[in-house]
């Protein structure tokens, strides 16, 4: 792996931070990770130039080749998993079960899919046209293809609660259809992201500027890469604010945008749902990396006659949950990322406290844990849908009961009544009615009687939650243009 010195990468070159360095924390116990390099803007726009360079000749490999490399990344990375897991875990406060299952395996799981859709075609045949004389041609039967060609340069900016299957998510689908990119991880933990650089770049052996790095703590770099004359398309995963100031600079050079942001999940259960199923899926915001997840159903709208019955189930599985060290057996819930995070978390709890909401579950610190960001799974009850808490995303382990009354519909108006749309839930015993009622959500993606991913699908938000779609083969269409080409027949 790579030296306790890091660096960032351009042009195939390890280079130290032209500020110097920036310590990594462990938001579990507040100790030291590691150093991060602190890159210029000056080494953004050099990594942003070494991918423009090397654009040429990649776009231009044969697929043959981009597949094979991408399938010797995910081997790589396969390799290296025993040294990875434990750094993903340490500086982003995952949990053990959710660093060994989900962290490290979706990154080489990424690079195995998009080995293969390297190879898929890039051509689609389109159908004869008969075309009349005009001022501008002769007449005759014109065919045609339309055919996805790489959009160029790609920033790769990514959050800090997936950090490298965010990346490996972007890199992947990027690489296979020809593009070059810079990758830009979190500043809370970009460690493991420069140790995949290093895997990608010195083991699998990439061509030099095909994959460039810079880290950061500040958003400068990131600014200079998104304002870039050298970058072509900006890919993103992070909260909406950041993701409008990235819209409102790209569109001065009209970039491609893939922008995935915030989400207000709402798990809708209606008065047939089985409470066993619609409590387990709710409650992932707990169990699964302490509600630092976009996806996740954060706003429980419950009808009337399961309401009483959903947030006691809610409330007896909070005090089962383990708190604490994320390597320590049976701990279920990890730290926040930071302190400040929690800090912001705590303010929402008092917030829907003082609108009139009911805390039934949590809501406060764990005992013995004061070294690290750690918040109780918190639960609370009585809100309405005006509530802070109810419409702004809390990113926490914090759940909002919304009860309602009356027909499905009347959730419905509540769970559409949000600035977000990425991912809604319906929970009932008929599929058929669940399915009818997850039609009238307006959220890009609808979860019935499930939590659970399939990620062949078609990935993103509507509304302040994003802009295009990603997963699957549609990864790969997400950094392609369309170019059409026609002749005479």
């Amino acid at each position: 792996m790579a030296e306790t010195q890091r660096q960032v990468l351009i042009g195939g070159e390890w280079q130290d931070g032209a500020d110097g360095s920036y310590e990594i924390v462990n938001p579990a116990n507040g100790e030291t990770v590691g150093l991060a390099p602190e890159a210029s803007v000056k080494q953004a726009e050099d990594a942003a130039a070494a991918a423009r360079e090397a654009f040429k000749s990649w776009s231009r490999t044969k697929p043959e080749v981009r597949a094979e490399l991408l399938k010797k990344a995910g081997a790589a990375v396969r390799a290296h998993a025993d040294e990875l897991v434990p750094l993903v875990i340490a500086e982003t406060g995952c949990t053990s079960t959710v660093g060994r299952t989900l962290q490290v395996p979706q990154v080489f799981a990424r690079f195995d899919r998009y080995s293969r859709g390297a190879m898929e075609s890039d051509t689609i045949p389109l159908p004869p046209m008969e075309m009349p004389e005009t001022p501008l041609a002769p007449g005759g039967i014109m065919g045609a293809i339309a055919r996805r060609i790489p959009v160029g340069v790609v920033a790769c900016i990514t959050p800090y609660n997936f950090p490298i299957v965010n990346m490996a998510g972007k890199i992947g689908p990027a690489l296979a259809t020809g593009n070059t990119v810079i990758v830009r991880p979190a500043s809370q933990d970009p460690l493991a992201v420069i140790e995949l650089c290093h895997i990608l770049n010195d083991e699998v052996g990439f061509p030099p500027g095909v994959i460039n790095c810079i880290t950061g703590s500040t958003p400068p770099t990131g600014e200079a890469l998104v304002d870039s004359d050298d970058v072509d398309m900006v890919s993103f995963t992070g909260s909406t604010g950041v993701g409008v100031r990235i819209a409102q600079t790209a569109g001065r050079t009209m970039k491609r945008l893939l922008l995935e942001l915030g989400g207000k999940g709402a798990a809708l259960v209606l008065s047939d749902a089985n409470v066993k199923t619609a409590v387990g899926a709710i409650g992932s915001v707990w169990t699964f990396h302490s509600g630092q997840i976009c996806t996740a159903p954060t706003r429980a709208i419950i009808h009337r006659d399961k309401y009483d019955e959903v947030v006691d189930g809610l409330a007896k599985m909070a005090t089962v949950l383990k708190v604490g060290d994320p390597f320590e057996p049976g701990v279920v819930l990890g730290p926040l990322i930071n302190k400040g995070h929690r800090d912001r978390v705590e303010s929402y709890i008092a917030s829907a406290k003082a609108d009139g909401g009911t805390v039934v579950a949590g809501g406060g610190r764990p005992d013995g844990l004061d070294a690290g960001a750690y918040l109780q799974p918190t639960l609370i009850a009585d809100c309405q849908p005006n509530f802070k808490a109810v419409r702004e995303e809390i990113f926490g382990p914090v759940i909002v009961a919304v009860p309602f009354d009356g027909d499905d519909e009347s959730g419905v108006e509540i769970a559409n009544d949000s600035d977000f749309g990425l991912y809604d839930y319906v929970f009932s015993s008929d599929s058929g009615r669940a399915m009818r009622v997850g039609k009238l959500l307006r959220a890009a993606n609808v979860g019935i009687n499930t939590v659970q991913r399939n990620h062949e699908t078609p990935f993103g938000g509507t509304k302040y939650s994003g802009v295009g779609r990603d997963g699957g083969i549609f990864g790969l269409h997400a950094y392609t243009e369309l170019q059409s080409m026609v002749w005479p027949g």
